[in-house]
């Protein structure tokens, strides 16, 4: 793509429009250079004395709002939108409309609204108006082939343009500002193939500027030389890091490793290129290697907030609470994102009253509030360490601004059920518990009695009067939470249509070159919506992601729904989860139990029985392997240190206990039915298929009634004096109910089972 060198009216050059006369131009060209001085004050003057000579010119007075906005240190943010608004409507064009972009003054106008979104976290509406004015320059050339100057930081800050500036840079900057767009709304692919042209036209930038260079004087030409030799430097060194973080959101380890050394050898030991190569390490499980990385930025020469809209303490603190959950220290998580919300309250104090909108503070520090996204990892980690409604507190502040994240509300769904479940949470640790089976001793003498706990109503919480939509900790609202998730997850029929298109694009999504030849990058007529669910702050959903999602919303729906006692809300969730195309061993398990359950409540016991089989479980281990997880599996040549995660103990650890547990249960559905000899049956051979401290409780007081109702009483108080099924109502069984095949140890994720329908007794 060639260079256009047609100037439309950059008034700092002798080539202007055809209507300005010699003392315009003169008066432009000194607006622009006290302007470049910071000398706003004169440069308005010069501008006011200007638009007395053409008071038709809307441009001129889009440049002293501009000059305006500097001379308040960029503070009146408000008023300078407000002002490009009014100026858009009086030039009667739509930023929808590409002919309306006629030459790049209109552009400018355009330019700078973006600008303002993107400061405004509005990258929706910022990317339309790039993607807009990108159309209006690639078909006349006008692309960098350098850059001149750049305002950038760790996170790119772009600066609002004036008119007094060459066309190149003008398209550099449309460029720049959406690869960083599409960065921060995780489109990877398109950032990649805009960095592709910029690297492409800095080359024949290069070539072309060496000509140019042996026509001019040797002195000129060698300034000129070294100038550009710096330009392209800094340039190159600013898409490395691009590059980098597209490849990180790739999860592509190869070319990150790639760009790395890149970054590294034009950025050096700087504070971006250590954070960079930190979550490249994160990222292959080098958790140790990201920890002495980090430790080894220097963060104290950051410029500040202020002047980069970042803070680069929060960010400090934030990756390592990030690093030691990868790890499962959750406890030393939580002190880091600790220390960063004080480092981000700290920040939000020094750049002012944070109750007045856009007012007072500078535009590009607008972006260093990161204070929900903090509370969203707070809220996190707060649930793995084992405090719920701490989390719960987090996250509902959270979801004030992420109210569109599916897996958001599931985390506060979960709160709530982890919350309303902590008295058995703590008795299922040392199980089985004998204060969990006897309740109480009454009488003395002949006339003892031993008083069993009654399981059915443990952990049936209910607020009473109360409106379930009041967001507090209960399981009504989290019924709530989880409707909201389901509602924001894209409906089965439009997912299935697109089954084949969305593999394909998952698969090429890995490879180095699909982001950088990818023609409809910026034109937006790319699959990626349809292969990426949103779910801010985190990284969005693949199509394999939003149906493992939808998995597990179901599988907190049907607990949810049996705790509240809607028995046929939860058979629903239950069969539908069953029903789904790829559910995961672990969620496989949990939908037959929780079937099973509702059935039984519904008294409906056979079918309940054929969910109970236990041949029905052939795999507790977690689910599918994403395509995210097929391109990050290059972990290079250190070993992967462990993430720390273990299976919870009320979990069956292998399919051999998740089978014992299934025929536990089974044996409760015979004694319903009064089949006492297959329920017998059940229990004893599930007792013998796994260790004596792994028996539940509830399985304990079925050996129990089972006794009384053969008219064993003493048989019956000594189980219960024991604590454990007794060893010679083991060994009656024949060696062929004992012979089950051992499986591996698989991991599971956290999820908690409610109690065994063994807890409803029937005499």
């Amino acid at each position: 793509m060639a260079e256009n060198t047609e100037q439309n009216e950059p008034k700092h050059d002798s080539s202007s429009s055809p209507g300005m006369t010699d003392q315009e131009k003169e008066i432009a060209a000194s607006a622009y250079e006290v302007f470049l001085a910071g000398k706003y004050d004169e440069s308005l003057k010069h501008l006011e004395a200007l638009q007395e000579l053409n008071k038709e010119d809307y441009k001129i007075t889009m440049n002293k709002a501009v000059v305006e906005f500097y001379k308040s240190g960029q503070t009146t943010t408000g008023t300078l939108k407000q002002t490009l608004i009014a100026m858009k409507n009086q030039v009667h064009t739509s930023a929808e409309d590409v002919d309306g972009l006629d030459d790049v003054e209109n552009s400018l106008l355009y330019y700078n609204q973006a600008i303002i979104h993107y400061h405004m976290r509005q990258y929706s509406e910022a990317i339309s108006i790039g993607e807009k004015l990108y159309q209006f320059l690639e078909p006349f050339g006008m692309f960098p082939c350098f850059i001149k100057k750049s305002s950038h930081s760790i996170t790119f800050c772009h600066a609002v343009m004036v008119l007094f500036v060459l066309e190149e840079k003008f398209a550099q900057a449309v460029c720049f500002l959406l690869v960083d767009l599409y960065l921060l709304t995780f489109q990877p692919e398109k950032a990649l193939h805009l960095l592709a042209v910029l690297d492409k036209l800095s080359v024949q930038g290069s070539n072309k500027n060496g000509k140019a260079e042996s026509n001019s004087s040797n002195k000129d030409g060698a300034n000129q030389k070294a100038e550009f030799t710096a330009m392209v430097e800094a340039a190159k060194s600013k898409m490395h890091q691009y590059k980098v973080r597209a490849y990180i959101q790739m999860k592509s380890s190869k070319a990150c490793k790639r760009e790395i050394k890149s970054v590294m050898n034009t950025a050096g030991n700087s504070a971006p290129s250590l954070f960079l190569k930190s979550n490249f390490e994160y990222l292959r499980g080098n958790y140790r290697k990201a920890v002495k990385l980090l430790n080894s930025s220097n963060i104290a020469e950051h410029p500040g907030p202020i002047k980069t809209g970042e803070c680069v303490r929060c960010m400090f603190w934030n990756n390592l609470g990030c690093i030691h959950f990868a790890m499962g220290k959750h406890n030393l998580g939580i002190f880091y994102f600790k220390k960063a919300l004080q480092e981000n309250d700290h920040t939000c104090a020094q750049l002012g009253d944070g109750t007045k909108k856009f007012t007072g503070i500078p535009m590009c520090a607008l972006l260093a509030n990161k204070r929900y996204e903090l509370l969203y990892n707070c809220g996190i980690q707060l649930l793995h360490i084992g405090r719920p409604l701490a989390a719960f507190e987090c996250l509902m502040e959270a979801v004030q601004v992420y109210h569109s994240n599916p897996r958001l509300w599931l985390r506060l769904a979960e709160c709530c059920i982890s919350a309303n479940k902590g008295g058995s949470e703590q008795e299922s640790k040392s199980l089985p518990c004998k204060k969990g089976i006897v309740q109480s001793v009454v009488g003395q003498g002949y006339h003892r009695k031993i008083v069993l706990a009654s399981q059915s109503t443990q952990n049936t919480i209910y607020s009473e009067g109360q409106s379930a939509a009041i967001p507090v900790a209960s399981m009504e609202f989290a019924a709530i939470c989880l409707r909201n998730a389901l509602l924001l997850l894209p409906e089965h029929q439009h997912q299935d249509t697109k089954t084949e298109n969305g593999s394909k694009s998952s698969s090429q999504s890995g490879s180095t070159e699909s982001g950088s030849e990818n023609s409809d990058a910026c034109s937006g007529k790319g699959q990626d919506a349809d292969k990426f669910l949103s779910a801010a702050p985190s990284s969005p959903l693949r199509k394999q992601e939003v149906e493992n999602l939808r998995c597990s919303i179901l599988a907190c729906s049907a607990y949810v729904a049996l705790a509240l006692g809607d028995n046929l809300m939860a058979l629903n969730h239950a069969e539908k989860m069953l029903h789904q195309t790829k559910v995961s061993g672990s969620l496989k398990f949990l939908g037959n139990l929780y079937a099973a359950e509702a059935l039984i409540s519904l008294d409906r016991i056979s079918d309940a029985i054929a969910h109970l089989n236990p041949e029905n479980v052939s795999d507790v281990s977690m689910g599918v392997l994403t395509s995210e997880q097929d391109q990050g599996s290059d972990k290079g040549d250190e070993p992967v240190e462990s993430s720390g995660k273990q299976t919870p103990l009320c979990y069956p650890s292998s399919v051999t206990s998740a089978r014992a547990m299934m025929l536990f249960n089974l044996g409760s559905a015979y004694c319903l039915r009064s089949e006492y000899d297959k329920a017998r049956k059940c229990l004893h051979q599930a007792a013998s298929m796994v260790n004596t401290k792994e028996i539940p409780p509830e399985a304990i007081l079925l050996g129990v009634y089972l006794e009384l109702q053969n008219g064993n009483t003493q048989l019956a108080l000594q189980i219960i004096k024991r604590n454990q099924l007794l060893p010679t109502e083991v060994q009656r069984l024949s060696p062929d109910t004992r012979k089950k095949p051992s499986q591996p140890f698989q991991s599971v994720q956290p999820i908690q089972l409610p109690l065994p329908f063994t807890q409803v007794q029937r005499k």
